[in-house]
């Protein structure tokens, strides 16, 4: 048996590598070439290469592009430059403006992952004979007694199972994560070992078609008719200023509410994009007990009526915290917390863990109270 688990020489064991041209991917690609599989490189353009070349630090831009190629050249594999932008636009850049615009916090890097990236990639690499797609994500996959299981990365620093919730028992049956048991700084190590030029290559920043790190500005170009102002007003309906769009504001935001001479601090508690409002409150009118997830896609061991005790996280940055998932419908479940939870936003995933282990995940529709 092979070391990606094929019972078979590594050389009649197909690879697809996707390839971002960053160092992460090109690592991979290194390694994969280095245990002497048959490996195939495969970058997307994910969006107007004029464009994209003006962006720095993004991954899929046409600097990255370019990269990914010299690397290909590198380590001698055939590379291929796949146009996805598209697929790209239609599955993550319109749905993260229409999340926007009904007043939800999108997770674009989820979807693009749940998307284009494993759905859509995963069927080209099928079609070029791939026995697995390998990419640069640090996450685990550990083959346990019911199959493939996902788990987090050895480094918690550099842990991206938070945004791979969305990944199916038959994705994992073909994808692999060289890097999951490996630190940042050994991957650099590794890529100057290769004589990679992207081994010093900073990480990518920002959201890949999010310039500077302005949302609203996305969404302004994409949904123009979003942009309407309104009334920012407090929980008993008073007026206590006016904004220029729901879009510019999250939930548990503080900063530029532009209302001034309030007695206490003033959180945004709620968005509501048909009467154009912006509600705020104290803080503690941010608390919730649980939150209703729909879109679940659970990996874990089947769960019965009482639920699953395990740990959840409810943003990309925040630790694992102590909560119950329930599935009480066909399409909801129900994650309960431990202790109430703050500032948490519709559109946002909560992925529940046992241990190093993603059990799933699903997207927020709203909090509770109780």
């Amino acid at each position: 048996m092979n070391t990606l688990g094929f019972e078979k020489d590594a050389k009649d064991t197909r690879v697809v590598v996707a390839m971002s041209g960053g160092v992460d991917s090109s690592v991979t690609a290194g390694l994969m070439v280095e245990a002497g599989y048959d490996v195939v490189g495969i970058t997307l353009q994910l969006y107007d290469h004029g464009e994209a070349i003006q962006k720095k630090n993004a991954c899929c831009a046409g600097q990255d592009i370019h990269d990914a190629r010299n690397v290909a050249a590198k380590l001698d594999i055939p590379h291929y430059v796949l146009d996805y932008e598209s697929r790209f636009r239609e599955s993550v850049m319109d749905d993260f403006a229409d999340a926007y615009a009904r007043g939800e916090t999108p997770i674009p890097c989820v979807r693009c992952n749940q998307t284009v990236k494993f759905r859509d990639l995963m069927g080209t690499a099928r079609d070029l004979g791939a026995d697995a797609l390998a990419t640069g994500h640090y996450v685990r996959r550990e083959v346990g007694p019911a199959g493939p299981e996902l788990h987090r990365a050895i480094d918690p620093t550099r842990d991206q199972s938070y945004f791979l919730f969305a990944t199916t028992r038959d994705q994992l049956d073909l994808l692999r994560f060289p890097l999951g048991d490996r630190a940042k700084t050994e991957t650099r190590d590794i890529a100057a070992r290769f004589g990679l030029q992207v081994a010093d290559k900073p990480d990518s920043q920002d959201i890949c078609f999010v310039p500077n790190g302005s949302y609203a500005r996305v969404v302004e170009k994409l949904r123009p008719e979003s942009i309407q102002p309104g009334q920012i007003v407090g929980l008993d309906g008073n007026v206590l200023g006016e904004h220029d769009g729901i879009i510019n504001f999250t939930i548990g935001q503080r900063r530029g509410l532009d209302i001034g001479g309030q007695p206490k601090a003033l959180y945004v508690v709620r968005l509501d994009p048909e009467s154009r409002q912006v509600v705020v409150g104290p803080k503690e009118a941010l608390a919730v007990a649980s939150v209703i997830l729909n879109d679940v896609n659970w990996i874990g061991p089947d769960v019965d009526e009482g639920g699953v005790d395990c740990a959840v996280k409810i943003r990309s940055t925040m630790g694992p915290i102590a909560a119950r998932m329930e599935q009480f419908s066909d399409k909801y479940w129900r994650a309960i917390f431990c202790e109430p939870q703050y500032g948490v936003s519709p559109g946002q995933a909560c992925v529940a863990y046992v241990g190093e282990r993603v059990l799933g995940g699903g997207w927020i529709v709203r909090g509770e109270t109780q």
